[in-house]
């Protein structure tokens, strides 16, 4: 398989957050789909190309591999770096981060599939212990991050100003995840409207998880 591949699943957040970045750099790539529940990203195949076993992974046309979703990002916009994701000032830069790590770092680590498997087999969770797991760690996020977005200047359109960035490839992908867990998103107005702007824009919409070739209704 030649040119770039990018190894991931649907459904995930941090994959959502990578097809973004590459829809908005208008960069063209192979879907490569590993169903997680079904256990496909631990089969020796994909362990090969990633042995991590996690999605998503990209396959550069040199063939280098990247992994980690703010990595691969940021891989993407110091190569391609129109439309850029990051602010031209450091303390731009870090704010974005910072908004981004908030999620990317704190929520969805404690929420991905693994752990909350691991809710169910390990600990011996029900369906609701672990939805109400789940919307425990995102509120415990989204509080701070609703502050922080409010009450800054800086806020704009988006998280930074009036054009979209990293953190808010991050927060669209945590909160299409929220959907699936019945998160209470009336708390969060300024996350809903952010959300609800970068919606509308094209790439958010074709790197969506119900436009993916992988998709199960």
């Amino acid at each position: 398989m030649s040119g770039i591949v990018l190894h991931n699943y649907y459904r995930s957040s941090t994959s959502y957050r990578v097809r973004i970045a590459l829809e908005m750099k208008g960069i063209t790539y192979t879907y490569v789909p590993h169903h997680l529940r079904h256990g496909e990203h631990l089969e020796p195949a994909y362990l090969s190309v990633n042995p991590q076993g996690l999605v998503p992974a990209l396959i550069w046309d040199d063939g280098t591999l990247l992994t980690q979703s703010l990595a691969i990002i940021e891989f993407l916009d110091e190569i391609r770096p129109e439309p850029a994701l990051l602010p031209k000032d450091a303390a731009g830069r870090a704010r974005v981060r910072m908004l981004s790590q908030m999620i990317a770092c704190d929520i969805h680590p404690v929420n991905n599939l693994r752990v909350l498997t691991s809710l169910r087999t390990v600990f011996g969770a029900g369906d609701e212990d672990v939805v109400n797991w789940f919307r425990h760690w995102v509120n415990e996020g989204f509080q701070p991050l609703e502050k922080m977005l409010s009450s800054s200047p800086q806020t704009g359109t988006f998280c930074h100003g009036d054009t979209p960035g990293l953190a808010d490839i991050c927060l669209v992908a945590q909160v299409t995840n929220n959907g699936r867990f019945g998160v209470d998103m009336s708390p969060y107005p300024v996350i809903s409207r952010i959300n609800a702007a970068c919606l509308e824009l094209p790439a958010f919409q074709k790197a969506a998880p119900q436009n993916q070739p992988d998709a199960e209704g």
